[in-house]
């Protein structure tokens, strides 16, 4: 089999970008998308997050969190890469090709529905795996049982619709690639205590739950 040009190159950056992502182990970056959603909603949350994980897990990630665009070289710089917001999400080919061949390359993706993104976010990730669907993640999954075990899956943080919350996932070659939390709203408990004025104990849970997200991701 002949391969063009720009196959070889793509195969390149893909090895190079592998590489790139052992390199820089533990940092992490939120996803800026076009579609008009609000990617940078819960300024506060990931920040929060990165300080919890540094003190609860040990991780060494930098305080403040980066911004990288689906479509960028960039992307592989970061083991794991957050999404939220509330609206629309929409991704090119391009952008669908580029965030598929980090996730199988080693990167990770955290989605956390902070209302209103579930039915774009579904439609976006059937672009960058079709051959895959969301699998609800069963409770003895080790992504619950890092440095914190939760032995019914991912808390409950936030009302939206009077559902259970679930964590879905999306499997390549096995292993969990993304990882989304829905009808919980984690990322709403990582914010300032003050923005929802969410207990203790409930941004605790939040933050540990996310910092499970975050060990899991870094190891695998």
């Amino acid at each position: 089999m002949k391969f063009t040009f720009n196959q070889k190159f793509k195969a390149v950056v893909i090895i190079l970008c592998l590489i790139h992502l052992n390199i820089f182990s533990q940092q992490v970056a939120i996803l800026k998308y076009n579609g008009g959603g609000d990617w940078y909603a819960n300024p506060t949350a990931v920040p929060n997050l990165i300080e919890f994980s540094n003190n609860s897990i040990q991780t060494t990630i930098k305080p403040n969190p980066e911004t990288v665009e689906v479509g960028s070289i960039d992307i592989y710089n970061y083991p794991i890469i957050f999404v939220t917001g509330h609206g629309n999400v929409l991704f090119s080919d391009d952008e669908a090709e580029n965030l598929r061949n980090y996730l199988i390359s080693g990167g990770f993706l955290h989605i956390s529905d902070n209302y209103g993104l579930d039915k774009f976010i579904r439609r976006e990730l059937k672009k960058v795996f079709p051959e895959a669907e969301f699998q609800e993640i069963p409770y003895n999954h080790p992504i619950f049982h890092q440095t914190f075990n939760f032995e019914k899956g991912v808390p409950k943080i936030h009302e939206h619709d009077n559902k259970p919350p679930q964590g879905f996932g999306i499997f390549y070659e096995g292993r969990l690639v993304c990882f989304y939390d829905y009808e919980s709203d984690l990322s709403d408990g990582w914010e300032d205590e003050e923005v929802h004025n969410n207990s203790l104990e409930t941004r605790e849970k939040a933050l540990k739950m996310g910092s499970n997200i975050v060990e899991y991701a870094f190891k695998n």
